[in-house]
């Protein structure tokens, strides 16, 4: 279960056997109910608008009223759902558009059950998911004006997530849940990723992630 009462889902596709599959798969998260399935955009909206789902799974290419104009729209209209937007491939600019504008998940459809119910959970607690295969250097730029290695290509997979939580505002004893591992060894992670980053707090680590484009944080530059 993750979340106390069912969690309400609606589910936008424009192929429909591909929306029907992502909906089945949602319904067979624990505490979940999918309360619609929607074609296009517009019928995306209309949902939205009458529904208010917490959580809204939204094709990056819907026809109609497009996946990124849904999202400004909630913003907008003070929607209080959880967009997460599922894509065929880590496509950087789509990734950071959907963040900058709102997105609170990217993920993949390549992935499995168990990491759309993480994203599920991490978002109802107030954080950000991406999918394991979105490595933070997919959404750098390629290239250094100077050069030089970028510290980012160089954090492994477990330092990436724990760096992607910290920025987030999740304490090292929640990350060490969320990731099964002990609060010492998280902050062995976190040691080692500061180091490489050269940076030597969270609020360094934030206020990095907003200057790279990583997390639409923009209210936290001053943190």
């Amino acid at each position: 279960m993750i979340h106390s009462v069912p969690l309400t889902l609606m589910v936008a596709d424009d192929l429909p056997m591909v929306g029907e599959g992502l909906a089945a798969l949602c319904q067979n998260v624990s505490g979940c109910n999918v309360v619609a399935i929607c074609n296009d955009g517009e019928q995306a909206w209309q949902a939205l608008r009458g529904l208010t789902p917490a959580i809204a799974l939204l094709d990056w290419n819907l026809s109609g009223v497009q996946t990124m104009d849904l999202i400004r729209r909630c913003k907008a209209a003070q929607i209080d759902t959880r967009i997460v937007v599922v894509a065929v491939k880590p496509d950087r600019r789509a990734v950071i558009e959907a963040l900058r504008n709102g997105a609170h998940a990217f993920v993949l459809k390549s992935g499995t059950v168990r990491q759309l119910e993480e994203a599920f959970r991490q978002i109802m607690q107030g954080g950000v998911y991406l999918s394991p295969k979105i490595e933070l250097q997919t959404l750098v730029e390629p290239e250094r004006p100077d050069g030089s290695a970028d510290p980012l290509t160089t954090l492994s997979a477990r330092e990436q997530q724990v760096f992607s939580m910290l920025i987030e505002g999740v304490r090292a004893k929640e990350i060490a849940a969320r990731l099964q591992l002990s609060p010492k060894t998280v902050d062995t992670y976190r040691a080692s990723l500061m180091r490489k980053l050269d940076i030597h707090d969270v609020a360094g680590l934030v206020k990095f992630a907003i200057r790279r484009n990583l997390t639409a944080l923009e209210a936290r530059a001053s943190a």
